[in-house]
């Protein structure tokens, strides 16, 4: 029963560090997009799945919620995926002309096939700009492996603002969802207007800047979280005193009369005044010997003959002290974490130390495992753990490996500088490619982490 315990309390404090964090970080993005005016459709906690518990935001139409894959956090951010449909200018055009209307009926209309349709229309749905109509006859639902084979035209004001746009969307003059709406403009005209509020849409900054909020966040969270646990909550400091700390598990002072708070002034009547004097006054000692302690208890000298455990030791601890540092030493000591954090990761690009730094590295039951005991600790050793985690998935992230954020803003780069679109199919097979790569890195630390821990 304990065991199980244990595991279970394992997995609670790995799901809980990883969760926070990368929702952190995912709300970095969110928060980047709305300010550039991006649209985005969800922001959950946990892993994409058909069950879930969420709430449609009524200011700015996302929908926030959680679900039961608690080990991350998502945004779906309009437009990250490249927009070339040829039939999305027609497709946006009638569907709101018609208000609802299905795939089907659309094909004959436009004259296309049911595929070219059905892929404008999920193209047009990831950007906002339509919504789905589930036929639960057919089957259909929320969160269904399929997209639905009927779609309706968005709540549209005056302008064409959805609610997805927020402060923009005049609501009170907006029509119904399924109502249908003549955009003023031509097919085309129409279409741009929406990708211009999509990440497709946006320049080379702002898209860097979506890209690149997601590590600023956990950077800053990091930061913030440990000069939090050094100058507020404090860190335990070994104090380097006489007094007993505690003792350890078999203790042999424990068993002779020791208590936590006593001081012990003399080994085998050599005077001691500190923990490193405890501790050469026992060297030369054999497992199994006695040795005499004078000590002061309650005020009272009193003495006890103690003989040393199977490892020739007293079993006792120094006393620890909670300390809380300035906020300059805070920072100080911060940075340094940051600044060997960033050192550690970029070395994994250095085929010299890349086997070094995955050894040195962990996997998720790493974490859950090191999380676990850093809550064991107390609450400050628990938050320089998170930090720390946060340092580390910023870096991470800012790796040039698809699809990390270093590897899609090092497309971004290349197609700014170039001038010209990187192939759809290259940045799929790039990002095949990385997930690969990480897949394997994957393995090899759970590996190592088995044999670490378990």
């Amino acid at each position: 029963m304990t065991a199980i315990i244990n595991v279970l309390t394992t997995i609670f404090w790995g799901v809980v560090v990883l969760s926070v964090l990368v929702f952190v970080h995912e709300g970095g993005h969110f928060l980047a997009a709305r300010a550039c005016g991006v649209r985005v459709t969800e922001f959950f906690l946990g892993l994409p799945c058909r069950w879930r518990l969420s709430r449609a935001s009524k200011r700015i139409g996302t929908r926030f919620g959680v679900t039961p894959l608690l080990l991350g956090g998502y945004a779906a951010i309009c437009g990250m995926d490249p927009d070339n449909q040829p039939l999305a200018a027609p497709v946006l055009s009638a569907i709101h002309r018609h208000g609802t209307v299905s795939v089907d009926d659309l094909a004959a209309e436009l004259d296309a096939s049911p595929e070219d349709v059905m892929d404008a229309c999920v193209l047009l749905l990831g950007w906002g700009s339509i919504a789905p109509v589930y036929d639960a006859d057919k089957g259909e639902h929320p969160g269904s492996a399929y997209y639905p084979t009927a779609y309706a035209a968005m709540p549209r004001d005056a302008k064409g603002n959805t609610i997805f746009d927020g402060r923009a969307f005049d609501r009170a003059h907006a029509t119904r969802e399924g109502e249908a709406w003549e955009c003023p403009k031509t097919p085309e005209a129409f279409l741009a207007d929406e990708r211009s509020h999509t990440y497709q849409g946006k320049g080379f900054w702002a898209r860097a800047l979506m890209l690149l909020a997601g590590i600023g966040v956990n950077l800053l969270t990091g930061f913030l979280i440990m000069m939090f646990a050094y100058s507020v909550l404090g860190v335990q400091v070994t104090v380097d005193t006489n007094e007993i700390g505690g003792f350890t598990a078999s203790s042999a002072a424990q068993e002779a009369g020791l208590q936590t708070g006593d001081t012990i002034t003399a080994v085998n009547g050599a005077d001691v005044s500190s923990f490193t004097d405890i501790v050469s006054a026992l060297q030369g000692t054999k497992a199994g010997e006695t040795v005499e302690l004078t000590y002061t208890h309650d005020g009272a000298d009193e003495t006890a003959q103690v003989k040393l455990n199977d490892e020739g030791l007293l079993g006792i601890t120094a006393k620890v002290e909670t300390q809380r540092l300035s906020v300059v030493d805070s920072a100080r000591i911060t940075w340094a974490y940051i600044a060997g954090t960033a050192e550690g990761v970029m070395q994994m690009l250095q085929p010299a130390h890349t086997m070094e730094v995955l050894d040195n590295s962990t996997s998720i039951v790493g974490i859950s495992v090191m999380s676990a005991q850093a809550a064991e600790s107390g609450p400050s050793t628990l938050l320089s753990f998170a930090a720390l985690i946060s340092f580390s998935l910023a870096f991470m992230n800012l790796l040039p490996i698809p699809p990390l954020d270093g590897g899609k803003l090092l497309i971004e780069v290349i197609q700014a500088v170039s001038r010209r679109q990187v192939p759809v199919r290259a940045q799929t097979y790039l990002s095949y490619a990385g997930v690969a790569l990480f897949g394997i890195l994957f393995i090899y630390m759970l590996r190592t982490d088995i044999l670490r821990f378990l």
